[in-house]
């Protein structure tokens, strides 16, 4: 699933899910898409970031790298 930021002629912005982005260009292409706010199905599509789930951030210390044997970064001191 790919979502996309959506923003209709009005000015509303909204997310929109799609299966892929065929499937975003043909429902565009039909006007398949509308405004939950307004219901105007002159839509264009914004910038999105993509959405990664890497999972947990690893531990760190205050310099970057991983913690030193104590838990205390040494560079830091």
């Amino acid at each position: 699933m790919i979502v996309f930021n959506m923003k209709c002629g009005e000015g509303h912005g909204f997310e929109e899910w799609f299966a892929s982005s065929a499937e975003f260009e043909a429902r565009s292409a039909a006007n398949d898409i509308a405004c939950p706010e307004c219901g105007d199905t002159q839509v264009v599509k914004g910038i999105s970031a993509p959405r990664v789930n890497g999972g947990a951030a690893p531990d760190v210390g205050p310099c970057g790298m991983p913690p030193c044997g104590n838990g205390i970064c040494a560079a830091m001191n």
